[in-house]
């Protein structure tokens, strides 16, 4: 069998017909219905002359319709884009034109968008509209767009193509300068990465090879240990969509949406709970804290011992929050990873009596850190280097050659990956993360990390959330500023905050100014949206 998600699934739909794949809301698509709905779209796109290589926009919310395009272009031997639904009309527009799409499938409640940048997409040849019930008033408002049911009512299954090895996956990042990129992939590389890695992450044994996973998916299922997965954040970003979604169905197992566009803890618990879900992705602290607080409000509302495995990636899990979470489920256990679209690089886990620290992570044996004139840190001295991932290391970011040059290089005859992750390297060989080097504030010729401010304002009881970052300043080069949201019901002052964090970190980290915000900006994945934290706060200085 060929290492490629689409022959995979294939394989899995022949081996548990009967079995589920999809879980949203009421509906459930079985193994079945979910390989030949991705068949009948895979046969529309291949009528209007997509094929090899044809991208596929996916311009849609958490859906069984998100699901099976990905599925369908993987079936086409093509390479689904993810779009972000909350892009607008030159972000959306610049997003189709710069990956060359061929087709978009979109929800109805977006239609007006996509209207709106119709006449500026003229490489899309198929536009396929997705019927989403409420604020979607039933008419196709889209030029020749066509509905996306129709097709599954009239349009004959495409017979499955064989992959050729020469397959490429894709994902677009938000990143947090410029415009998205999009991260290539060989698809062989990719798929055989997540058939090494994901099942010691899951306590499963090593599978030789991908001609294992149908003969594995079928005894799971009959054995009742079949993995069901749940994605806190959307599918459009990878976190969600690689571990809730895409590899989880390699062995066969369930994907559960959840129905909000935004998270919903009470939602998230009680689909977890009513689908007996026992792997959840979430996104750090953005994600992970609210949940907590909601089984601290109400201890023994939701029936959980079925949860075995968190999954977060992207950005700050706090180890204090971890704990909370094992101590309300003894036998959770949460996996921490340290990646990024460019690549997984190490994890950090923690389980029941076990003891861990916040940004700490074990190495996988392919990352190093490297100081900026290509020397490796070594253990213990100190000195800040930039992480790098190698091992299975993307293609290059797709159409910009300049920031493949410089993300994507090699040391020493090695290809890495260079996502922008500082970190120091303890003596045991652990690293410390430290943060995003493009986010770094020098402020009197001293270093400032985000993360690191940002993780001693969070330990604060009254601070809920924080993003830290540099306004420009006539002595300093920098100032160290934030904004913070507090916990619900707390009323202390940003100067009492302050005053405590001082007892955490050397006094030139402290913010020099405080902005309490009702909420702080993230994306919808949890990441930090650093440019509206600055906006937002400069807006106050008018």
């Amino acid at each position: 069998m060929h290492l490629h998600f689409g022959t995979i699934w294939e394989a899995v739909a022949d081996a548990t017909p009967d079995a589920l794949a999809v879980v949203h809301g009421t509906r459930r698509i079985a193994w079945r219905d979910y390989d030949l709905r991705a068949a009948r779209l895979a046969r529309a796109l291949l009528d209007v002359g997509l094929g090899a290589h044809s991208k596929v926009g996916m311009y849609l919310y958490n859906s069984p319709e998100y699901c099976e395009t990905n599925f369908a272009a993987m079936k086409i031997r093509g390479i689904p884009v993810n779009v972000n639904y909350r892009y607008l009309d030159d972000e959306l527009a610049y997003l189709i034109d710069n990956s060359d799409m061929e087709a978009l499938v979109y929800h109805a409640s977006l239609a007006d968008r996509v209207a709106a940048v119709r006449t500026r997409a003229p490489r899309v040849k198929l536009f396929v509209e997705v019927d989403d019930g409420p604020g979607a008033d039933g008419a196709v408002r889209v030029e020749g767009a066509v509905r996306y049911e129709a097709i599954q009512s009239s349009v004959a299954p495409a017979a499955r193509i064989a992959p050729r090895g020469d397959e490429i996956y894709m994902l677009y990042t938000g990143g947090t300068t410029g415009m998205p990129k999009g991260v290539m992939y060989s698809m062989a590389e990719f798929a055989g990465f997540f058939l090494k890695t994901y099942p010691s992450m899951i306590g499963q044994p090593r599978i030789p090879d991908a001609a294992h996973l149908p003969e594995i998916a079928k005894r799971t299922r009959a054995d009742g240990t079949a993995w069901v997965s749940m994605s806190g954040p959307p599918l459009m970003h990878g976190t969600g969509c690689w571990l809730g979604m895409m590899v989880p169905h390699m062995l066969g197992g369930t994907a559960v949406l959840l129905e909000s566009t935004s998270l919903d803890p009470v939602e998230l618990w009680s689909v977890v709970e009513r689908e007996r879900v026992n792997l959840v992705v979430v996104v750090g602290d953005a994600f992970a804290k609210p949940l907590l607080r909601t089984l601290e409000d109400a201890p023994g509302r939701f029936e959980l011992s079925c949860l075995r495995l968190m999954v977060s990636s992207g950005t700050m899990f706090s180890l204090e929050v971890k704990q909370g979470l094992v101590k309300h489920m003894p036998g959770l256990t949460i996996v921490d990873v340290l990646g990024s679209t460019e690549g997984g690089m190490g994890q950090s886990t923690v389980r029941a009596g076990m003891t861990a620290e916040t940004a700490r992570f074990k190495l996988n044996p392919t990352t190093k850190v490297f100081t900026e004139d290509g020397r490796e840190v070594a253990p213990g001295s100190g000195e800040i280097g930039l992480v790098a991932n190698g091992g299975m290391v993307p293609l290059g970011y797709f159409k910009d050659p300049e920031k493949s040059a410089r993300t994507f290089r090699e040391v020493g005859g090695v290809r890495y990956a260079f996502p922008g992750d500082m970190a120091t390297v303890e003596a045991d060989g652990r690293i410390t993360l430290l943060g995003r080097g493009s986010h770094c504030i020098n402020t009197g010729g001293e270093k400032v990390f985000p993360e690191e401010v940002e993780e001693a304002l969070k330990a604060h009881p009254a601070v809920e959330d924080s993003l830290v970052f540099g306004l420009p300043d006539e002595r300093f080069g920098q100032r160290v500023v934030g904004v913070a949201a507090l916990a619900a019901g707390a009323t202390d002052t940003p100067a009492a905050i302050l005053a405590e964090t001082k007892r955490r970190l050397a006094h030139y980290k402290i913010p020099k100014d405080l902005l309490v915000v009702e909420r702080v900006p993230r994306a919808p994945n949890g990441k930090p949206d650093y440019a509206a934290a600055k906006r937002m706060f400069e807006s106050t200085l008018r």
